[in-house]
């Protein structure tokens, strides 16, 4: 019992200690949302002035937008770079933006805001893509009210960025300012404290490292310096991740700080770690001890560290509990079947296809994912995804509906399109676009799938195009473009204006559409009334026709043989959306004159 007692009071005073140290560096916990990860309250004052380092990232690559994105004075920040107010900076330029950081609540920070954009709809994404690991997800669960998964375009968020006052034993040292200075690949001790004129010691002191510390790409170091920090560097820093398994074994041989595992990639979208996987992983597999052990694979466990949307990875037993051990009365088509997880349906769908690839590209477009989540179970795969109301595309064209509405599901598969092309990097071409890979919420909003042979744009490798019978304009050899994707949009808006499928039969032969329609508009004389022919309005009356040739003239362009002259899905999103307004307008001015 006296031992105890020492025990407990040595404990104690230790983190007593620590609390008036230096900040103990956070390693990979900012990468776990339910951790603040802000630096605490132990410094001399309350409130100081601190620096930070932003990488220039358009749109954040003017002195207007960083401070205004930081809350900063853009004079000060100006003057600091050693720039002017309409100065252009490079991109990946490493910015020094000044700001004013206080205690609030036993945690350093400097609040700044945020509107939410589309490609930012995610605490995980807004930290660390947007704000570059100088705020955390945490810390925006905790300022703000809303959910994380119900984030929506506009929203105002509180942003807590990472900043710290100097200790009274770092101000009796010498030093005036902390600086918060985010990692990347390759960073060591050794190399950031050269770039500020800091020792290595002192910067491992003011983190609280030993020099057999692991350091994580993405994580914050605080660098204290001894006066305004100098001019950032001109060097532009791109760092690639490294093997993981290599990156390990060289780290253990050397025994010095090297990077750690990279828990989110940058633009990409981001979210769920590794570490917070592998304790899902972990946890499940110790509450499910009588369950199956299922070892997932190394590689497969490093992508997950950049997933967002994915948050679970389901046991086997789950998926035959949620199924009834896949009885025929969940059956929905093919091998999906209708799952109940607690009080949420989900589909489950069984492949043999390694869905490592699929998943991660999934992750990266987190407006339009529907997984939930995936299991490996012997030689198969399965992925969880959000059960859909209405079904795919194909199986709902059929049915009746407004001119309007079909528009509206042009237009969020072509923002789905849109946004796989210009906002993930690398950019990506879902090279299988057709009616069956987009499905209809209740709602009748549509959301694209089937990632499973999507590939980067030009990326150089194997680039046979392997796309559904009447959509890609060939099966052979060839650079995989956005083209691909705008000829494929082509042919399912066609699907959407028409009610008829891409391969159809007449007279007993098979016909494609897009080769019908193309004849009747080839040449200048083309006449409308042919188009009428084709176009099916069901109940509307004629004067939506105009529009709906607006829409044909519009499936024409995509399908263009020279992909060059094909429009980007910028310009076809913008037409679409003028098309609906239009269409909106009218019928508004029709409802006031019959009223």
């Amino acid at each position: 019992m006296k031992w105890a007692l020492i025990n407990i009071f040595m404990c104690i005073s230790f983190q007593s200690s620590c609390i008036k140290s230096q900040q103990q560096y956070s390693a990979n916990q900012p990468f776990n949302c339910t951790n603040k990860s802000l630096y605490t309250c132990n410094g001399q004052h309350t409130s100081c002035t601190s620096f930070l380092v932003f990488k220039s990232q358009p749109p954040y690559n003017l002195v207007a937008t960083i401070a205004a994105l930081m809350s900063a004075n853009p004079s000060n920040l100006a003057r600091i770079n050693n720039a002017s107010k309409t100065t252009v900076f490079p991109e990946d330029k490493e910015i020094i933006v000044p700001v004013n950081c206080s205690c609030s609540n036993t945690y350093y920070q400097s609040i700044t805001t945020y509107h939410i954009e589309p490609q930012s709809l995610a605490y995980f994404v807004v930290a660390n893509n947007t704000f570059q690991g100088l705020s955390t997800c945490g810390s925006l669960k905790h300022a703000n009210q809303y959910d994380q998964f119900e984030l929506k375009e506009g929203f105002e968020l509180k942003v807590p960025l990472r900043c710290a006052c100097p200790t009274k034993d770092q101000i009796l040292n010498g030093t005036k300012h902390l600086l918060t200075y985010r990692l990347c690949f390759g960073d060591s001790v050794n190399l950031v404290a050269h770039k500020f004129n800091m020792t290595a010691e002192s910067v491992l002191t003011a983190n609280r490292l030993s020099e057999t510390d692991t350091l994580y790409a993405f994580t914050t170091l605080l660098i204290p310096l001894p006066d305004k920090p100098p001019i950032s560097p001109t060097v532009i820093q791109r760092h690639n991740p490294p093997n993981l398994l290599t990156s390990a074994r060289r780290s253990k041989a050397n025994k010095s700080i090297k990077v750690g595992i990279a828990a989110v990639c940058s633009f990409l979208v981001f979210t769920v770690v590794l570490v917070t996987v592998a304790g899902m992983i972990c946890m499940r597999r110790k509450r499910n001890s009588q369950m199956e052990n299922e070892i997932l694979p190394a590689d497969l466990l490093a992508k997950i560290s950049s997933f967002e949307r994915i948050t679970k990875v389901y046991s086997f037993k789950e998926l035959q509990i949620a199924t009834e051990n896949f009885d025929s009365k969940h059956w929905i088509k093919g091998s999906v079947y209708r799952g109940t997880f607690g009080n949420q349906i989900l589909a489950v769908k069984k492949t043999s296809i390694d869905v490592c690839k699929q998943v991660s590209v999934l992750s990266k477009i987190n407006h339009i994912n529907l997984v939930k989540g995936f299991c490996k179970h012997q030689d198969s795969w399965y992925l969880v995804f959000e059960y859909v109301k209405m079904g795919s595309l194909k199986d709902w064209l059929k049915e009746p509906c407004s001119l309007r509405t079909r528009i509206q599901i042009a237009i969020d598969v072509a923002n789905g399109l849109r946004y796989l092309h210009n906002f993930t990097k690398p950019g990506y071409v879902h090279n299988n676009l057709n009616t069956c890979n987009i499905v209809l919420d209740g709602n009748l909003r549509a959301k694209i799938t089937n990632f499973s042979i999507a590939r980067t744009i030009d990326d150089g490798n194997d680039n046979r195009i392997v796309g559904t019978r009447g959509y890609p304009e060939y099966i052979g050899n060839g650079l995989v473009t956005s083209k691909v994707d705008v000829y494929a949009f082509g042919v399912v808006l066609l699907e959407l204006i028409t009610r008829k499928y891409a391969v159809f039969i007449d007279g007993g032969q098979e016909v494609l559409l897009s080769t019908t329609v193309g004849a009747i508009m080839e040449g200048e004389n083309a006449q409308i009334s042919e188009i009428w022919g084709m176009v099916d309005l069901g109940s509307e009356e004629n004067r939506s026709m105009g529009y709906a040739v607006q829409v044909v003239r519009l499936c024409l362009n995509c399908l263009k043989h020279d992909p060059e002259s094909r429009p980007s899905m910028d310009e076809i999103v913008s037409s679409l959306v003028k098309i609906q307004a239009d269409l909106q307008n009218d019928a508004s001015c029709r409802r006031r004159i019959i009223d």
